[in-house]
């Protein structure tokens, strides 16, 4: 048996609908770990594996470019939970799901994550108002690279 796009897809809306924060199947050598986003802290965990390991770095930490310093202390950051093209609204020329001083709850969808043709919402996943947004429209972004930053 091998899973399809359809399959995949189905797994993740699975998960989504869940408590569940991550979800690791093995079928016949195939290997699928999907993890939800639910604070900055866990999406940072192999940055943080590789500088606590010497002579290890890890292509995320190494091809990332840094992300601009919060304008202000405390913000929270809302992390890709994907590899994909980011999109800030639902179709194009649509009104992005949120802007600058959007309020948000933790289900709340800021975005959607392109991978393989295959559209997955981004939630929040933090109640709070946004009030930087790191990423265009129609770029590309790594796992765990920050989104947004809001003030709880």
């Amino acid at each position: 048996m091998t899973l399809t796009a359809k399959d995949v897809s189905e797994i993740m809306r699975i998960l989504n609908d869940s408590s569940f924060d991550t979800l690791s199947l093995e079928m016949d050598g195939v290997k699928l770990h999907l993890e939800r986003a639910t604070q900055s802290v866990a999406c940072h965990r192999e940055e943080a594996q590789a500088e606590a390991e010497p002579g290890r770095t890890s292509a995320l930490v190494r091809e990332r470019a840094k992300p601009k310093p919060p304008s202000e202390a405390g913000l929270l950051e809302i992390p890709s939970p994907l590899l994909g093209i980011f999109h800030r609204a639902p179709k194009p020329g649509a009104a992005p799901f949120v802007e600058v001083g959007s309020k948000l709850e933790p289900e709340t969808v800021i975005g959607i994550i392109e991978v393989m043709k295959l559209m997955n919402s981004v939630r929040a996943g933090v109640k709070g108002e946004v009030v930087e947004i790191l990423i265009e429209n129609g770029s590309a972004v790594e796992y765990g690279e920050i989104l947004m930053r809001i003030r709880s």
